[in-house]
């Protein structure tokens, strides 16, 4: 499995159990990063606002793409969770913001997340190189 590497380090609750996913792996030219939440360093959600968990998200997705080696505008492919449609337009809006130039294609659906409090949730795939 030398040809599949996993990017950042175990996920765990704020309670230190250990979840059995990776947060991202780089394999086949590609880096796919698992759903990932407005969590703050220490884990738990940066605010109940929609716009704040949207930027925390986006960045925190910045960081493990240069953990993989690449930048935001690799993104091919973005896919969005967001638990109440009428904070659409503030998601978007912060969105926009960082994918001004070239947006990756998106869908979005409206969901319930498995974590209380979290309003968004964005998995990506971005390429490797």
């Amino acid at each position: 499995m030398s040809d599949i590497q996993q990017i950042g380090s175990p996920m765990r609750l704020t309670d230190g159990t250990l979840i059995p996913l990776a947060k991202g792996i780089k394999a086949g030219g590609f880096i796919f990063l698992s759903g990932q939440l407005g969590l703050d360093s220490t884990g738990k959600l940066c605010s109940d606002d929609i716009a704040e968990q949207t930027k925390q998200t986006l960045n925190n997705i910045k960081a493990l793409l240069e953990e993989g080696g690449v930048g935001i505008d690799r993104i091919i492919k973005a896919t969005v969770w967001i638990t109440d449609i009428n904070d659409f337009a503030e998601f978007n809006k912060v969105y926009a913001e960082v994918f001004s130039e070239q947006p990756p294609a998106r869908s979005t659906v409206v969901s319930a997340l498995a974590l209380p409090g979290a309003k968004v949730e964005i998995e990506v795939t971005a390429l490797a190189t």
